[in-house]
């Protein structure tokens, strides 16, 4: 069984950075490829990156436009997403997911709770 808990301050303004993480459980973890998802209020949730076990990368080409970097500390079973220049719009509850490796939720399958991210303006 693999538990994931994703954490980050929940508040920042407009141009402000955020780091999320994502502490993960069990050997799957480590072994597999780990995404991050976002829910907007009223909206499907969605793709925002994710990372491979061995490092490889993938975004989101709707919205990240470069501000948003994906990592893993496989010592502390942990991925990270750094949002810089945060956007009102990016506003949602983000969410982070493992077991698999690709852009959809079907390819994954542990989800965290989520945690919500605001952006004010």
């Amino acid at each position: 069984q693999v538990q994931l808990v994703e954490s980050g301050v929940g508040l920042v303004q407009a141009g402000g950075s955020l780091r999320l993480s994502c502490a993960g459980s069990g050997r799957t973890f480590s072994m597999s490829g780990v995404g991050w998802f976002r829910q907007a209020p009223g909206k499907e949730r969605g793709f925002v990156a994710a990372i491979s076990r061995s490092d490889v990368t993938i975004y989101s080409a709707d919205f990240v436009e470069g501000r948003f970097t994906i990592s893993r500390d496989n010592a502390k079973n942990t991925v990270y997403l750094q949002m810089n220049n945060l956007k009102p719009e990016d506003t949602a509850v983000y969410y982070c997911a493992t077991g698999g490796w690709g852009t959809t939720e079907s390819q994954y399958d542990y989800w965290g709770q989520g945690t919500q991210v605001t952006v004010s303006s």
